[in-house]
């Protein structure tokens, strides 16, 4: 996963309100793997997409994900 490249090519942003402990378990992991909170969220993001297709109502490459 470490080797994939995420938020590559057109970004945008996005704001959201979550618990404060979400927050602070993303901060931790990111500085215990060396990775960004910005990548950590994307694939997370991207896991989640992958896993409920079904809110799409359409499937999604696995080359996104």
């Amino acid at each position: 996963m470490k080797s994939q490249l995420h938020n590559k090519g057109d970004l945008a942003e996005l704001t959201v309100k979550i618990e404060k402990n979400v927050v602070d378990s993303i901060q931790e992991m990111s500085s215990n793997s060396g990775l960004t909170i910005e990548e950590i969220v994307v694939i997370a993001l991207k896991r989640f997409r992958a896993s409920h297709t079904d809110y799409l109502n359409k499937t999604i490459s696995t080359d996104e994900s």
